[in-house]
Order: C-alpha cells, then structure tokens, then sequence
C-alpha cells in the first residue's frame, strides 16, 4: 500500500491550497483517510479525516476553511485549505487508516496504518 501527497507550496496569508492524496494497493471507499500536519518543533496532529460513510470531521482550528472530500473512483482524497493563516505552516500527511475507524478514534495517529511521505505547505504573513 502506497499513499502520494501532493499540492503542497506556498502562499500567502488568507490564500488557499490543495492537497491531494492518492493511493495504490488500497481502496479508499473502504477505509478512513485522515490529514494530519506536523509544524517544526511540534507533534503531528490531526487535521481532518473523512469516513466509509462520508462523514466528514475536523480539528477546532481549521474548521470552517479546510474541507476534506474522496473520490472513490481515483482512489483519491483531497484536503481544500481555505483561508490559510501562517499557523497552518506544516508538513501535511495524508493516511488510511484500519477499516471503519470509530469518531472517537479518528484523531489517533496509532489508528492509521498507511501513511504518505508528506507535503510541505508554507503560509506566508
């Protein structure tokens, strides 16, 4: 199972990126796909993640900008980050994670177990 990020780069303040993840060897119609990011110094958090059934979560602090999607049919995920502020400067990872994850688990790094190489996306003030 491979995962390609791609789309990162920079932009300014109040700009917007997107990313795309896309997979071989694994299907994403039956499986969570989650973003995470991970900024200098810091933990990999999570970002947003998008479910078997669609239902789509976020973290509190890209609420309302970022929107994540799939296209099963590419076999691919998308993150549209909107509204970019310096603080999204990040590595953003793109991941699958094992089956149907349950909401409380999707915000767990440890219940996803393929992961991208990552995408850098800088955000300039």
């Amino acid at each position: 199972v491979q995962l390609q990020a791609s789309g990162g780069g920079w932009v300014q303040a109040g700009g917007s990126l997107r990313l795309s993840c896309t997979a071989s060897g694994r299907t994403f119609s039956t499986n969570t796909v989650g973003w995470f990011r991970q900024a200098p110094g810091k933990e990999r958090e999570f970002v947003s993640a998008i479910r078997r059934s669609g239902s789509t979560h976020y973290s509190n602090s890209v609420k309302g900008r970022f929107t994540i999607s799939k296209d099963n049919a590419k076999n691919t995920a998308y993150l549209q980050m909107s509204s970019l502020k310096p603080e999204d400067t990040a590595v953003y990872y793109c991941a699958a994670g094992k089956g149907t994850l349950i909401v409380s688990s999707l915000y767990l790094k440890d219940s996803y177990d393929s992961w991208g190489q990552g995408t850098q996306v800088t955000v300039s003030s």
